[in-house]
């Protein structure tokens, strides 16, 4: 499981490194990259973002697969066949927003003009399980409401019904490579198999961990 890649190798790095704090904060989109280039934190795992930091290095870890769901009760949920996008710019899509300004303009997967922008994953969670709206998230977050009913696939032209990948990094500032503890764990996750990556909820590493 995904999340238990991260929390396996927490685990094992408390461990291994029992008198090496540790400080992990949760973030989404640009947020998570930010605490890295302003240096408040020394690794972060993250998602992909268009736009290049030339003052970062990137180490790739896997990808996860973002699937669109609808609640069971959604309109959409009741579609049959491929959904148009002109069907799906008919309700309410509910989408991650960035709490950072580097991604101040730009759109992700956005595909309707009816818009509710969030700031975290486990709110766009719970309106999708309400019906508020329909969107995308990371499979291994929903695929038990997707294996009970309680939320649908939705079969988007010129989308695969099994996602789309989301490739997930290890990232560091170039000019502060981290210490043995951080190399551990960068090299503890990488062991783990693309199909095992952390969440896309990007996590990052306080200045304590080395």
């Amino acid at each position: 499981m995904l999340t238990y890649a991260v929390s396996a190798t927490v685990k094992a790095f408390a461990e291994k490194f029992p008198f090496t704090p540790l400080r992990l904060f949760v973030e989404g989109l640009g947020a998570g990259y930010q605490p890295i280039l302003d240096g408040r934190c020394s690794i972060g795992i993250l998602g992909a973002l268009p736009g290049v930091f030339p003052s970062l290095v990137s180490e790739r870890l896997g990808e996860i697969p973002l699937v669109v769901v609808a609640s069971k009760e959604h309109p959409l949920a009741q579609f049959s066949g491929r959904i148009p996008k002109p069907e799906l710019a008919k309700y309410v899509q509910l989408v991650l927003t960035d709490r950072s300004e580097l991604s101040v303009g730009r759109d992700y997967g956005v595909m309707s003009p009816s818009t509710w922008r969030l700031a975290d994953l486990s709110t766009k969670y719970a309106f999708l399980k309400d019906s508020v709206g329909w969107g995308s998230m990371p499979l291994h977050l929903v695929e038990h409401d997707i294996d009970i009913g309680a939320l649908v696939v939705l079969e988007v032209d010129d989308m695969p019904r099994s996602g789309y990948p989301l490739a997930m990094s290890a990232v560091h500032q170039a000019a502060a490579p981290p210490g043995p503890a951080g190399r551990w764990f960068i090299d503890n996750l990488k062991g783990w198999s693309a199909g095992q990556a952390p969440s896309f909820e990007t996590a990052v590493l306080g200045k304590g961990t080395k």
